[in-house]
């Protein structure tokens, strides 16, 4: 196989074209006696950096003829060029079917649970996953009476159920892991085989949208099954038994049954507080973790487009997203996380009178608006104490206030930036920009109402100063950003886990076979690189049974 990068092209070029321009760069004339048998397309990102002139799209692909050595060898310009004699691909290991033991289990079916599920079924493991919340076409049903209604299901939510909360989501599906073992490439892969669109395996920032990843999620479902794993849903583990520093046991809905086991891991996610605080009074090793939070930010999809895009029509680039960071004077780091092109701002929330946000769109990102969080970090000195769960504490004081200035009937608190900004000390010394006409407004797109407040004054003043001067840096970077019009509704808390539960090399705790794992463990940020931790303890898992 010979694979070519760099390869710059026309936005509507076709197939046909691309072949033509891999023929010159492997410098073959036309009509040539070793003709391609095929390529595919390895990598694919939009350029569109330069202002005033088309974007285009820069392609890696791959290149296979029936004597590649002999096209390789007369190539004289071999730059942008590799020959690859054995491509990378992902290795499974097999579990030693003499080896007879306990099934594992793996508590939650997030992306972590999911993809670690997998690799125990592929391997023969027959995996045992707990799951609090519903399967997803139930789950659907519960979030959607939670934003039209009020009515919150406090296990089967936007944050728990089948899927996990990246299921109500954008579904980007992109790392910046390291992925020596293609462990990433192996994970798209399923999402394909699992009914994904194909193009996830090359464009440069993939994403399935939350109305594709529900059928996907339920059929990755169904292939464990089918591979001999049993699934429990609407299953809280409420206790572990623990002898002599090892697992035995789980108890599930508070005795409604029990289950012996010496392996679990623990795909939890980020938002499994009483779990936490189960594992804490139990002893296992845990410590505080910074995390971020803050507000969405929201703006006309067009006009995200005209900045990105300029006056170039984005029927085929899609809509435009961004991505920016900033760190202030103070030293704070403000960046923009999760950015939904075309979506909306959804209510993401599992506890009574605590109001969190997040951000979804469609695959089709076909919104009329564009939302992003705009994220402050937040350090384990500004908990206010040493206690293990004290950024849990921190997240739910600042949601139960969210909660109050929304009404306390789960409308969301939002503010225009103009108004924001003004509202910030003098002592800052901020140049707010200046926008000679108001343009359309923005229409707040969060489901569940809501209401006109000053987001300044909930939120802690490292936390509202920093996105202040974070709106105004970023406009400097993008036109637009700090528009009068664009909409803040308040609070994100959730982006990431305020604790990491210890564990060692081999990816276990101190407590001999319980293995942390994922998102809610402290050890990854986002769909990918939860997957593949997941992916990495099963590994750990079936090495060490067989040896």
């Amino acid at each position: 196989m010979i694979r070519i990068s760099q390869i710059k092209m026309q936005l509507e070029s076709t197939n046909k074209q691309i072949e033509e321009e891999i023929l010159k760069k492997l410098e073959i004339k036309e009509n040539p006696k070793n003709p391609i048998v095929k390529f595919e397309i390895y990598k694919r990102s939009i350029d569109a950096r330069k202002s005033g002139e088309a974007p285009f799209y820069v392609y890696s692909v791959n290149v296979y003829f029936s004597d590649e050595k002999s096209i390789w060898d007369n190539i004289e310009n071999k730059e942008n060029i590799e020959f690859i004699t054995e491509p990378q691909v992902y290795k499974l290991i097999p579990k030693n079917q003499s080896k007879n033991l306990k099934q594992p289990v793996i508590i939650g079916f997030g992306p972590a649970g999911m993809f670690c599920s997998l690799l125990l079924a592929r391997a023969g493991c027959n995996p045992i996953i707990i799951e609090r919340g519903k399967i997803v076409s139930e789950r659907v049903n519960d979030v959607n009476e939670f934003w039209k209604n009020g009515k919150l299901n406090l296990n089967s939510n936007v944050l728990f159920g089948e899927g996990g909360a990246g299921t109500f989501s954008d579904g980007k599906l992109s790392t910046l892991v390291k992925d020596k073992e293609q462990r990433g490439r192996f994970v798209l892969s399923e999402f394909v085989l699992a009914g994904a669109p194909e193009e996830i395996m090359f464009i440069n920032k993939p994403h399935i949208g939350t109305d594709k990843l529900r059928g996907i999620v339920q059929n990755i479902r169904e292939e464990i099954i089918r591979l001999g794993g049993k699934f429990y849903f609407e299953s809280t583990v409420t206790d572990i038994r623990i002898e002599n520093e090892k697992i035995v046991g789980l108890t599930i809905n508070n005795g409604e049954s029990e289950i012996k086991t010496d392996n679990v891991f623990l795909a939890i996610g980020h938002s499994a507080r009483d779990t936490f605080k189960m594992l804490t009074e139990h002893g296992v090793p845990m410590e505080q973790k910074a995390f971020a939070m803050g507000l969405r930010i929201e703006h006309l999809q067009k006009t995200i487009n005209k900045s990105q895009y300029g006056d170039i029509s984005s029927e085929i680039l899609g809509a435009a997203d961004y991505k920016m960071a900033y760190h202030t004077k103070s030293g704070r780091g403000v960046y923009t996380f999760c950015m939904c092109p075309g979506g909306s701002v959804i209510g993401a929330t599992s506890e009574q009178e605590c109001l969190a946000i997040n951000g979804m769109s469609n695959y089709a990102r076909d919104g009329k608006n564009a939302n992003s969080a705009l994220l402050v970090n937040v350090m384990p000195e500004d908990f206010g104490s040493k206690d293990v769960l004290a950024g849990v504490e921190m997240q739910r004081d600042l949601e139960h206030k969210a909660f109050l200035l929304g009404g306390s009937d789960w409308r969301a608190p939002v503010q225009r930036v103009e108004s924001y900004l003004r509202k910030m000390p003098r002592h800052l010394g901020l140049s707010i920009p200046k926008y000679a006409k108001i343009n359309e407004d923005v229409i707040p797109s969060y489901a569940g109402g809501t209401k006109y407040a000053i987001l300044n004054e909930i939120l802690p003043p490292f936390i509202s100063e920093t996105i202040g001067e974070g709106i105004i840096a970023f406009d400097r970077k993008m036109k637009g950003f700090a528009s009068p019009e664009a909409i803040l509704t308040g609070v994100e808390t959730r982006s990431s886990s305020p604790v990491r539960i210890l564990r060692n090399e081999n990816m276990m705790s101190k407590i001999q076979g319980l293995w942390p794992v994922g998102e809610g463990a402290g050890y990854a940020g986002g769909i990918m690189s939860a997957a593949m931790d997941g992916m990495k303890a099963a590994e750990k898992y079936i090495e060490l049974i067989n040896q």
